[in-house]
């Protein structure tokens, strides 16, 4: 089982680096503090599996998550990849039913979770606030909306060039986006539903257009 420890105080500061946290009533972020947990996991540790209770609303306060599913054939496919400080959670916090996909940690990561009877006990005394979690879930449905326009009418090239960027900004969740990613290839073919030399040549090619740079480990995005 993974270990749960209170939250840090100093934490508040961090989570405002995420811009629906940022945006929340006062009223809501205070309790999301009082009544989650931390949870540690260590690499390669499930937060929870497709199909599992929906436990609670979480956020990812360091390392990192693999949210994904097994196909037909039994191999990951990535869906999502997660950095702090993103929320997560909250379909099946609203609609009560079990998970949608699976949730890995990338190395040794923490997890803000909030226990989900307590929070929606507390938002039914509070039914307004209930449109701040339905905030949260229409931002991942406008990017879940363009990923798909994306794979219907773009080359692969232009998909990773967009996926990087989405990336870059945290699905949404950043204003300022990062210029650089750690993430193997291995696992942007996983995102992108093709194999890891398809993956490789499009980012040469970007590179040679001057879209990013490659590093060990690491894409450097350019423009």
């Amino acid at each position: 089982m993974p270990h749960t420890e209170p939250v840090p105080a100093a934490l508040r500061v961090a989570l405002a680096s995420d811009d629906w946290f940022a945006s929340c009533p006062v009223a809501l972020q205070d309790v999301l503090l009082q009544l989650g947990r931390m949870r540690s996991l260590a690499h390669g540790q499930s937060l929870f599996s497709r199909g599992g209770l929906a436990d609670g609303l979480c956020c990812l306060t360091a390392g990192g998550l693999h949210i994904g599913a097994l196909d037909a054939d039994g191999q990951p496919a990535e869906l999502a990849y997660l950095e702090p400080y993103q929320w997560f959670g909250e379909i099946a916090l609203i609609d009560g039913l079990p998970r949608t996909h699976d949730a890995v940690a990338e190395g040794d990561t923490q997890v803000l979770v909030v226990p989900r009877d307590a929070l929606v006990d507390w938002l039914d005394q509070h039914p307004a606030l209930w449109r701040e979690l339905g905030r949260l879930a229409c931002r991942k449905l406008r990017v879940a909306f363009a990923v798909l326009e994306e794979l219907a009418m773009l080359p692969l090239e232009e998909r990773l060039q967009r996926r990087l960027r989405l990336l870059a900004k945290g699905y949404g969740t950043r204003e300022a986006p990062r210029h650089r990613i750690r993430l193997g290839q291995e696992v942007l073919a996983r995102m992108m539903g093709v194999s890891r030399q398809s993956v490789n040549k499009a980012l040469k090619a970007l590179e040679t257009r001057g879209v990013l740079r490659l590093h060990y480990g690491e894409i450097e995005l350019l423009d």
